[in-house]
């Protein structure tokens, strides 16, 4: 997956109306291990260790593992956490999880917005799949949790560095026809879905979806294509269309007819609580950025 994909998923956990199935469990310390995969010296020594991190720099760094993702993509559920236990300082948002999904045989670095150019994608992907997975794959978790534990903080600190052909080749964005393709596809049905949403709501919902959808307007064709011109069209194009469709009889009849038959949207919430205890998220942000795996 390259490092744009992750705003396709971001966009994705944003729909409404996306059912809560899987429960974020509650942040109990900086080593959360829910699946029983850690022997009780290593979930000792990393939490002394990652302690000892945010003393000296303030980044919140955390580890949790859990039986299975009950449906959720590891990205999705990832978010979910991250969004719930707010990782990092909030004017800083230097937080870091490491996710790892014991039936799935998945596992997610998932990177706040503070630290994103220095624990790039590319350098959370190695660290994936070069520290973490292989000793996965011998049953070693210990090892592989404590591995990648090391390699996340030594990248932060300066320590650990990524080779200049790994990160070359995990960096590159939409280089692949068939991804472009899959791209084009999901952006034009989602964001276009909510474009024509709004070009046909009344009042300040169908302004909210304008602005709300300029990130992604802006992001995905850059992304995808190269180019910020579909960015350009929509921003001129969606107010001249609203304004052409609010004064046309016929599309207003359409259109309010349209809206009166249940086209109208609304978000439904999980209500996740983020844990207490000794030790709790500071308000930090996260966008998507890190690397995903398997084993």
């Amino acid at each position: 997956m390259t490092r744009h994909v992750r705003f396709l998923l971001i966009l994705l956990i944003l729909i409404p109306g996306i059912s809560a199935g899987q429960s974020v469990p509650f942040l109990s310390a900086r080593v959360n291990d829910y699946a029983g995969i850690l022997s009780s010296q290593t979930v000792f020594d990393l939490e002394n260790q990652l302690k000892e991190h945010e003393t000296k720099t303030s980044n919140q760094v955390a580890v949790l593992t859990i039986g299975n993702l009950e449906g959720y993509s590891i990205e999705e559920f990832s978010m979910k956490v991250v969004e719930t236990w707010k990782l990092g300082q909030k004017e800083k948002d230097n937080g870091v999880l490491l996710l790892v999904s014991r039936d799935d045989r998945k596992l997610r670095i998932e990177v706040g917005d503070g630290l994103e150019g220095i624990l790039t994608d590319a350098l959370s992907s190695q660290i994936t799949r070069r520290e973490i997975v292989p000793q996965f794959k011998n049953g070693d978790y210990d090892g592989g949790i404590t591995a990648g534990v090391k390699a996340i903080l030594g990248t932060i600190e300066g320590t650990y560095m990524a080779e200049a052909d790994d990160v070359s080749s995990s960096e590159g964005g939409f280089e692949d026809i068939g991804e472009k393709i899959v791209g084009l596809g999901i952006f034009s049905f989602v964001v276009g879905m909510f474009t024509f949403i709004g070009l046909f709501q009344k009042g300040a919902v169908s302004w909210f979806l304008y602005v709300f959808l300029m990130p992604f307007w802006l992001a995905f064709p850059w992304a995808i294509l190269g180019t910020f011109i579909p960015f350009i069209v929509y921003v001129i194009l969606f107010p001249i269309l609203k304004v052409f469709l609010q004064k046309n009889p016929a599309t207003k009849r359409w259109s309010e007819k349209w809206v009166s038959t249940g086209s109208g949207w609304s978000s439904s919430g999980g209500g996740w609580s983020s844990g207490g205890g000794g030790f709790s998220g500071g308000g930090g942000s996260f966008s998507g950025g890190g690397s995903s795996g398997s084993w």
